[in-house]
């Protein structure tokens, strides 16, 4: 299914926010993440199902002022 991540079109054949973070590489203790603009809590990731045109944002943790 296609989907925005992070501003981006991307394929994809996950069907949780928590595969999708797998499938992509991010470290999952580290990000925080929001899907169709509302923020989705790490322990609620395996259970938040994507769909197709969904818009999936995560965040890293940054640093400074």
């Amino acid at each position: 299914m296609q989907i925005d991540l992070n501003g981006a079109p991307v394929a994809t054949a996950a069907e949780t926010l928590a595969t999708l973070i797998d499938e992509h590489g991010f470290d999952a203790a580290s990000v925080a993440t929001a899907l169709d603009g509302v923020f989705v809590p790490r322990p609620l990731r395996s259970k938040t199902p994507l769909h197709r045109g969904a818009k999936v944002e995560v965040l890293s943790p940054m640093q400074g002022g």
